[in-house]
């Protein structure tokens, strides 16, 4: 994949430029800021860029909101957020209009390297990653919303594995259970959820979005 990297972090930013080439992807450009970083997108073209949420010159939001210009400009580059806490309202606002293509990993996760090239490689193709800590603290402040609340234990353990960008034979596996078992839990809380097939909308991208913004 082409990529471009933006994290102010020098250690943090040369180690990722270093070990995205040993995988065989194209670092197209390795930025320090989120102004930086859309110029770059605009003059390279990646299909993937990997952004940190905070970095200067404020080092509150700027890369998060330079990862939404990008998503508004440019809907069909993907987008790897890496932050140092779990931030709900950065997670729910990159995803408010599309989960396809967008990953939400804590920076811990970076350094287990099979876990963040597996993020990578299924944001880039048009899936989603989402950190299961990160995923783990939402469920938490989301217990006690409506309809979720109707759920079962085992429909809210799918829900939490599909809000990380999990398929549902990747779930089975997780949960030591059949793909139909698996099945018939989505289409459970599908319903729970009063989420019904409507042309040119994901019921599975709905259904986290759902969760995450309640």
């Amino acid at each position: 994949m082409r990529v471009i990297l933006a994290e102010d972090s020098t250690l943090l930013r040369e180690g990722l430029v270093r070990l995205l080439a040993e995988e065989g992807h194209e670092v197209l450009a390795a930025v320090g800021d989120g102004e930086a970083l859309i110029e770059a997108v605009a003059a390279q073209e990646p299909d993937v860029v990997v952004v940190d949420v905070r970095m200067p010159p404020t080092h509150t939001d700027e890369g998060l909101r330079a990862a939404l210009e990008i998503r508004r400009r440019r809907p069909g580059v993907k987008v790897l957020v890496l932050s140092q806490y779990v931030e709900r309202k950065y997670a729910t606002e990159l995803m408010s209009a599309n989960v396809e293509g967008v990953g939400y990993l804590l920076k811990d996760r970076v350094a287990q390297v099979g876990d963040f090239l597996d993020a990578l490689e299924r944001v880039g193709a048009g899936g989603a990653a989402f950190d299961p800590e990160v995923v783990r603290q939402l469920l938490a402040r989301t217990s006690h919303a409506d309809p979720l609340a109707r759920l079962t234990g085992r429909e809210r353990e799918v829900l939490e594995l599909m809000a990380q960008g999990l398929t549902n034979a990747s779930i089975a596996q997780a949960l030591h259970v059949s793909q139909s078992a698996v099945e018939k839990h989505v289409n459970a809380l599908f319903d729970k959820l009063s989420l019904s097939h409507t042309a040119g909308y994901s019921r599975r991208v709905l259904a986290v979005l759902r969760y995450l913004g309640s």
